[in-house]
């Protein structure tokens, strides 16, 4: 988790110089310092804000900034002018101050890839790449523009995503909710009613009050804690390497969710890779990047063998095909764009095809969830209340 730190050191000619930088540990602070041919003499963290005032870099500001930032490079504005402008009309109050701050190092000699790799949490080290082979090819305000656009992209799969899992699982919080009065505080109603009329209850009556008697007393209470136990244990697994590993295993491998979680994979794998490259980073540096942001450790460990493949001189095609996580199509794709020279292309078009195929995934996951649910909600509480009343139908019965 990456923390701010608070430096003071002394330049070459010594000069004491103080400031701030984002960073996961000391030691990396000590590194960038050294690197800036800066001696450190102290370096503490600083405290973090209460009830989080700190404020957060959404992916809209960053968008904003690039565009505008771009336009500005664009139009000739020298680097420091423009980060001084953005600065001052940046809404965002963590943000202006970041800008603030990387003004100042770029007017302090430092390049404007160096000056962004301070503030991790809001330039990822794919923005900080394309920026510096950006400066180094002298096409900044093309790269930004690609930057823009590609986090764009990457906002609208992930909104994409997490609609198509809102919906359902807000109908099922219902759902338990709607059943789990009803048997709590309605069918224990019934069950004193019948238990004063006296006589042999209906099966189906008679399993609804134990389990409403089991909810209402020590037996809920203790389902409860369970359910809160694995959820937190999941958490904590989910923290670990190999929890990571097993669970993102299991999520590509779900019936009808891994199939949309494993185009999502795909769909990101190659517009980033592709925004890379089209960039001018390097192919190793690129796969890198890619499998850090994959989001999936299996992903991750595909790509990182990728890398490996590569880096002995291999096509990126032929380990990614050994992989068994990319479908035919993709690795064939990749395959025909390396031998043509057009791998940056061929990512981008293997990215719009499965952007739209997420769409469809979505659309697809939607309709078939919803009369399931519907089927669902409706079956349990039909159940119930028709369970609720036999013994009424009963007693009718009888009377006549």
């Amino acid at each position: 988790m990456a923390s701010i730190y608070k430096w003071t050191g002394k330049s070459v000619k010594g000069a004491v110089l103080k400031g701030e930088i984002t960073a996961s540990s000391k030691e990396e602070v000590t590194a960038y310092l050294r690197r800036q041919r800066i001696t450190p003499v102290s370096i503490s963290q600083k405290a973090k804000p209460l009830f989080g005032m700190g404020g957060k870099v959404k992916d809209k500001d960053l968008v904003v900034f690039t565009r505008q930032f771009s336009t500005m490079i664009g139009a000739g504005l020298p680097l420091v002018q423009a980060l001084d402008i953005l600065s001052k009309q940046t809404e965002n109050p963590a943000f202006a101050k970041a800008v603030g701050e990387i003004k100042a190092d770029v007017e302090g000699g430092a390049t404007f890839a160096d000056a962004l790799k301070k503030f991790p949490r809001i330039f990822s080290d794919l923005y900080t790449n394309m920026v510096a082979a950006g400066e180094a090819g002298g096409i900044l305000d093309t790269i930004l523009i690609r930057l823009a656009t590609y986090i764009e992209k990457a906002q609208k799969l992930k909104r994409k995503v997490k609609g198509a899992m809102v919906y359902p699982s807000v109908v099922i919080t219902v759902a338990i909710a709607v059943i789990a009065i009803i048997m709590v505080f309605v069918v224990p109603t019934f069950g004193k009613m019948f238990a004063q009329l006296g006589g042999t209850l209906p099966l189906p009556t008679q399993i609804i009050i134990r389990i409403s008697n089991f909810l209402g007393g020590i037996g809920g209470l203790i389902l409860l804690g369970g359910i809160i136990a694995a959820v937190v244990s999941l958490v904590q697994f989910r923290r670990t390497e190999t929890g990571k590993i097993v669970t993102d295993k299991i999520t590509l491998r779900l019936p009808i969710v891994g199939i949309l979680f494993r185009k999502v994979a795909v769909a990101k794998f190659t517009r980033t890779l592709g925004t890379l490259i089209s960039s001018g980073v390097p192919i190793l540096e690129g796969l890198n990047i890619t499998a850090k942001t994959a989001g999936n450790k299996v992903i991750e460990k595909a790509v990182m063998e990728v890398r490996q493949g590569v880096s002995e001189g291999k096509t990126i095609a032929d380990p990614l095909s050994q992989s068994k996580v990319f479908p035919p199509m993709v690795t064939q794709m990749i395959a025909v764009g390396e031998s043509t020279g057009a791998l940056d292309n061929m990512l981008s078009k293997i990215a719009d095809f499965y952007d739209e195929e997420v769409d469809q995934a979505v659309a697809n996951l939607t309709s078939m969830i919803e009369p399931v649910l519907m089927v669902f909600l409706g079956g349990t509480i039909g159940f119930i209340v028709v369970a609720m009343y036999l013994p009424i139908f009963k007693l009718i019965t009888l009377v006549k």
